[in-house]
């Protein structure tokens, strides 16, 4: 059976002083604005803020818990201590400060809301804060996946159990493969090293196995050699056709990651 909400609609308000110790929950904020006001201990709770007008506010221990974000400009806004759980963003102007001193404490939390950001960043066009929330949400995701598995504290212990754990155990290890690798899709630094380390490992085999190990100059050789294997300008005739394919495989892959991330990473502009 349905019933009517008892969301209150406020329209085209205009916040004339400071506000403490308020409550708006279950508010629908419809071009809602304050300018140079600050807010402090007030509670806004599932309210709804489209296409609200906020510039320059202080927001100091407020609680923003599943609030919606539409749209909504908090240009030069601070906000000190306040709660964000299950708080979402949509086309809304917000500094990436707010990730610095705002995250909710848990981990799983901390990454919904860090993904919420990011998305909304993205939309904006602002690599570098996209960037930043996205740091944080994999920070979060990494220690999330590590506690649900490995942690001994009763909540985990109570909602992980038996083969759910196993499964955590396998996506905590899975992470940080991928993180070493090419940091989740985000470190081309890694991925360089990733591809660095591969061209070593070549050249040791070519080395061990085709050339004397005893001679410093075989390593050397080996290492010059490998870049020019790895990119298939050289086939060198003691290699077999499926170590060829291997090499051919990864290659493939490095270079498919490699232009992954590129777009990804540079394409939020």
């Amino acid at each position: 059976m349905l019933r009517d909400s008892d969301r209150k609609r406020c329209e085209d308000k205009w916040f004339d002083s400071d506000s403490m110790e308020e409550n708006f929950d279950y508010k629908f904020f419809l071009r809602v604005a304050a300018k140079d006001k600050k807010f402090q201990n007030v509670s806004f709770k599932y309210t709804i803020f489209d296409s609200c007008y906020f510039r320059k506010c202080i927001f100091e221990s407020c609680d923003f818990t599943g609030c919606r974000f539409l749209a909504t400009n908090f240009n030069g806004a601070t906000f000190l201590d306040c709660k964000f759980d299950y708080a979402t963003f949509e086309k809304t102007l917000i500094a990436d400060d707010v990730l610095d001193v705002n995250c909710p404490a848990g981990e799983n939390i901390r990454a919904k809301f860090a993904r919420t950001l990011r998305i909304n960043y993205q939309q904006l066009g602002e690599a570098r804060s996209a960037n930043k929330a996205m740091g944080v949400e994999l920070d979060a995701t990494k220690t999330h996946l590590y506690k649900a598995w490995r942690s001994q504290e009763r909540y985990f212990r109570a909602k992980y159990r038996g083969l759910t754990r196993l499964q955590f155990f396998f996506s905590w290890l899975s992470f940080n493969i991928l993180d070493v690798l090419w940091g989740n899709g985000e470190s081309i630094l890694k991925l360089v090293r990733s591809i660095l380390i591969f061209l070593v490992i070549l050249a040791l085999v070519d080395t061990f196995k085709f050339r004397d190990p005893g001679l410093v100059r075989s390593y050397w050789r080996a290492l010059v050699e490998a870049p020019q294997t790895f990119l298939g300008t050289r086939v060198p005739p003691n290699f077999s056709h499926s170590a060829l394919t291997l090499i051919l495989s990864v290659r493939l892959i490095m270079f498919g990651a490699l232009t992954s991330l590129i777009i990804k990473r540079y394409g939020r502009r």
